[in-house]
């Protein structure tokens, strides 16, 4: 099959690294891609928002599938576009993609069908927004409704606080039209999950799950990002737990999208709240995360390609409800550029990725990576590499991690040294 993958980032090299392990990859494509994945595919200079352009080349090449890695396209229409040309595409379609899209459709969908999530209000009056605020107390979670590249979500300790991010969100000086309108959610106490599943519209099988690290310092502090390391699978995701999930959250959604006219298919992303043991929705994303992609494809026991060419034809209940995943354990760790998230230098010069990748079991992948005119490997977004480990438990995948990553010349980059630390105490306390 001639494959192209859509995307930039860490997770579009996780995809294309496990797409091409399969014997039924012909031709691998990726638009626009980086340094990395141009290793082990074509990469195309086309943005992953240029529908037009993505068409045509996929036209062209006679492309059998395209794989959509982020959410902007998505929610853009770029599956419809391509389907509309008779060209198979992995992913939702746009009145799917909402589900992401716009959090205020996300929190009535879960209202409609009785799907565990906080207490919410949405807002596009300011007065409105500061009198539920007030009425519901601190800590109080503020988002906007539009996309905001993964930091459209505050979670405010004083009202002073939140009444400032309500006002720079509707004003739009936070976010533009992201945050024309905002969703006000009640404050979950809890450990964060990520669930993964994959659906084909009717059917949906259980897709792996994850645990992030959104802060970008250790011991969780500092400001949130996009991710600074992940592990799989989730230390507290026993079998029982996942078997609720499925039942209360994202069976629900699958079969209430059904109903609602917007069949999904593709990969849901839960984001989910452990309250006192009971999963609760914190979101819906329409894609694989960034980087718990980059462990969970590690650990996929069938061949990927198999799996979404079934999910795009409808043919998910040939799995019999269950994928097959490895016992093992994986981690990545996020080398970022000095000063993410915040602002930083591109172009520092990054040496010894391959050194980092001779250890057994260990894969950079690459996300914000470029050549410069040397032919150098060079930073060219905030966070730049992603070092994967597989061990026979989290402690073991993080030791090889955190070795492979001494071996990296990068003094324009960081990372978290405690990625996978709630796993590894329970691992330990298991132990004891």
């Amino acid at each position: 099959m001639k494959i192209l993958v859509i995307g930039s980032g860490g997770r579009e090299h996780a995809l294309v690294w496990r797409l091409a392990k399969s014997e039924r990859c012909e031709e691998l494509y990726c638009a626009p891609g980086n340094a990395g994945i141009c290793q082990i595919a074509d990469c195309v200079d086309i943005k992953d928002t240029d529908v037009e352009g993505i068409v045509a080349f996929a036209k062209d090449k006679a492309i059998d599938i395209v794989v959509v890695g982020p959410e902007a396209p998505l929610c853009i229409g770029l599956v419809d576009a391509l389907e509309s040309a008779g060209i198979k595409a992995f992913g939702p379609r746009e009145n799917a993609a909402i589900m992401e899209g716009s959090k205020a459709f996300m929190k009535d969908f879960c209202k409609k069908y009785n799907i565990p999530t906080a207490g919410y209000g949405r807002f596009t009056d300011i007065d409105d927004a500061k009198a539920f605020i007030d009425k519901n107390g601190v800590p109080i979670v503020i988002k906007t409704d539009g996309l905001a590249a993964g930091k459209g979500v505050l979670i405010c300790q004083s009202v002073e606080e939140a009444y400032k991010a309500a006002e720079e969100m509707l004003s739009g000086a936070a976010f533009g039209a992201a945050g024309n309108e905002i969703v006000i959610e009640e404050f979950m106490d809890g450990e964060e999950l990520s669930f993964f599943a994959i659906a084909d519209g009717e059917s949906v099988l259980p897709f792996g799950t994850a645990q992030d690290h959104k802060r970008v310092g250790d011991g969780d502090t500092g400001l949130n990002t996009g991710g600074m390391g992940a592990y799989s699978p989730a230390h507290m995701a026993t079998p029982a737990l996942e078997k609720k999930i499925m039942d209360t959250i994202i069976i629900p959604t699958v079969d209430g999208m059904k109903a609602e006219g917007r069949p999904y298919t593709g990969v849901l992303y839960a984001g989910l709240m452990l309250v006192n043991g009971t999963p609760k929705l914190i979101e819906y994303n329409a894609r694989f995360g960034d980087p718990e992609c980059q462990v969970i494809m590690p650990r996929l026991g069938n061949d990927f390609l198999d799996v979404i060419e079934a999910a795009v034809n409808g043919n998910l209940k040939q799995y019999g409800g269950k994928l097959e995943w490895s016992s093992k354990s994986s981690i990545t760790v996020v080398m970022a550029s000095n000063g993410y998230p915040g602002s930083y230098e591109k172009g520092s010069v990054i040496k010894n990725v391959d050194e980092a990748e001779r250890y057994e079991g260990v894969k950079v992948f690459h996300a914000g990576t470029a050549r410069n005119d040397d032919g150098e490997l060079v930073n060219v977004g905030g966070r730049v590499l992603n070092i994967t480990a597989g061990g026979d438990n989290i402690g073991h995948a993080k030791r090889l991690a955190y070795e492979a990553i001494k071996k990296i010349d990068w003094p324009g980059g960081f990372c978290r040294f405690d990625i996978g630390w709630r796993a590894v105490k329970a691992e330990e306390e298991k132990a004891a």
